[in-house]
């Protein structure tokens, strides 16, 4: 049962979803089934202590202004 991110092409809303096999989805604000599901950001690896990893292997939040792996807004943790 997947959790996916969609935006309503009718209101124009944004919203996570979880999707159940090959139930038809709805916008849950309107209630149109006009959805396009969107790219969804892989989050960053959180310690036992709640602190980001800072692992050569993830790949930052995946924002043009982040590049390279360096996320912007994960310089000050």
């Amino acid at each position: 049962m997947p959790l996916y991110e969609y935006q309503c092409e009718g209101c124009g809303g944004q919203y996570e979803l979880l999707v159940r096999g090959t139930e038809e989805i709805r916008c849950p604000q309107c209630h149109s089934q006009r959805l396009v599901r969107m790219l969804s950001v892989t989050a960053p690896p959180i310690s036992a202590a709640g602190r980001v990893e800072r692992e050569t292997s993830w790949q930052g939040c995946g924002r043009p202004e982040c590049g390279q792996g360096r996320c912007a807004g994960l310089e000050s943790l």
